[in-house]
């Protein structure tokens, strides 16, 4: 079982794929609560060179409620990370956490349901911005 889900564009910029990427998130009922610059923290932190890449920590509140009322440890596992990051070759890959995947760990049936659903929304996303080059 894969724990994320991928889409790489050849046709788009970095940026535009943060835009992307952002803006489909938030159809999808999803915030972005964090943004980890990567290639800039790591730079400033240990003056080691890295390519482009960002983190955004996304949250669906109802999602987020739902889970921690479900089962309240369950916070180590949130937000649901989608990373953007640009490869040697110029593309850019989109790549989202699979939160079926994510929750597998945790024996809980009513978890399931809502691993499913943020899973259909977080591929719904990846989808949409692959879409755009099409």
């Amino acid at each position: 079982m894969s724990y994320y889900f991928s889409t790489v564009l050849r046709k788009t910029s970095y940026e535009k794929a943060i835009e992307l990427a952002t803006s489909e998130l938030q159809k999808e009922g999803f915030g972005v609560l964090t943004q980890i610059d990567v290639k800039e923290t790591l730079k400033k932190k240990i003056d080691a060179d890295f390519r482009p890449y960002i983190i955004l920590g996304a949250c669906n509140p109802h999602f987020a409620h739902k889970t921690l009322l479900a089962e309240d440890k369950m916070g180590v596992f949130l937000p649901c990370n989608v990373v953007v990051e640009q490869h040697d070759d110029g593309s850019v890959e989109v790549s989202a956490v699979d939160p079926h995947a994510m929750m597998a760990s945790v024996t809980n049936p009513k978890l399931e349901e809502l691993a499913n659903e943020a899973k259909e929304k977080l591929q719904k996303v990846i989808n949409e911005v692959a879409g755009f080059e099409q």
